[in-house]
């Protein structure tokens, strides 16, 4: 009998255990298991590579990613993130589409206590744990320079702006700033939005065009817009007139082998994304991060290419 009694101890015994350990398991999953990724838009091939970067990085990390596309609107992101407040998220990771507007939009989530990682934008008015981000201002001068270059340091140029009050349109305005001011005989004759769209750019260089038809260059702020350009400028693309971009996306690569493009600023989306959720795993677990990881980026043209693309 005592030994019957002995093993029934033992086995509950065993049984608590166990029911502890599992408890204890759920709990850490729950910690972390879900965080959503707001993007502000996938209709663009560099926030598809970010997104997928970062769905790697979930796999691997046993978090579940809830990713959301605000399809560049800032209504449309408020409210994605406000739900992210309730759903049962551990933490959000914003990439904003306008970096002032996303710190009032965040509002609900840091009133909830969740742990806000910025990717490529910054955001303004709210505290994030950390920002992780390519150095634009430093990849708008590249850029800058590249196409100056391309043009013998002299002509007209235009430039084409990205989304209004997105922090990677300031600070890539910055960079082109700083870049152009060693170049006194390049002169900006217009710079619009084209809102990081490639079919807008193409309206938008065509148009610019009517008004501008002597120009040497086009600078623009993405790839995207510089391949919209492109399209607009036909034979002359590579030939009379030079494009420069930024990005690095395949595509990008792609047009700096055929001669179309002069120059892309190369970030790496796939990695931005990866350290963001990196980041956040180190958050939820209660770690220290920086509060700026950056992403090293490449002025690349055909002389290099092949080292970039697939």
């Amino acid at each position: 009998m005592k030994s019957n009694v002995a093993r029934r101890v033992a086995a509950a015994g065993l049984g608590l255990t166990l029911a502890l350990t599992l408890s204890a398991c759920n709990r850490g999953e729950d910690a972390g298991q879900k965080v959503t990724l707001a993007v502000s838009t996938l209709n663009n091939p560099f926030f598809v590579d970010l997104r997928d970067g970062a769905e790697d990085a979930a796999e691997e990390l046993g978090i579940e990613l809830d990713v959301v596309d605000a399809q560049n609107d800032s209504a449309t992101q408020a409210n994605q993130l406000a739900t992210s407040a309730s759903d049962g998220s551990a933490g959000v990771i914003v990439n904003a589409v306008d970096s002032a507007a996303a710190g009032s939009a965040l509002g609900p989530v840091v009133d909830a206590g969740l742990p806000v990682v910025a990717v490529d934008r910054a955001v303004e008015g709210a505290e994030v744990a950390s920002l992780v981000a390519s150095d634009n201002v430093a990849g708008g001068e590249q850029a800058a320079k590249a196409l100056a270059e391309a043009v013998g340091g002299k002509g007209q140029i235009v430039i084409l702006e990205g989304v209004p009050g997105a922090s990677s349109t300031n600070e890539r305005g910055e960079g082109f700033t700083k870049g152009l001011a060693e170049f006194p005989e390049i002169e900006v004759v217009a710079q619009q939005t084209a809102q990081y769209d490639r079919a807008t750019a193409l309206d938008v260089t065509t148009n610019l065009l009517e008004g501008n038809p002597d120009i040497v260059g086009v600078l623009a702020m993405n790839d995207e817009m510089a391949l919209g350009a492109i399209q607009a400028l036909g034979a002359r693309a590579g030939e009379d007139i030079h494009v420069v971009g930024f990005d690095g996306t395949e595509d990008g690569f792609a047009a700096v082998e055929d001669g179309k493009l002069y120059a892309t600023i190369a970030q790496n989306p796939e990695e931005l994304g990866r350290q963001s959720v990196e980041v956040m795993s180190k958050v939820l677990a209660g770690e220290e991060v920086e509060e700026l990881q950056n992403v090293a980026v490449d002025t690349v043209t055909v002389e290099n290419v092949e080292e970039f693309s697939d």
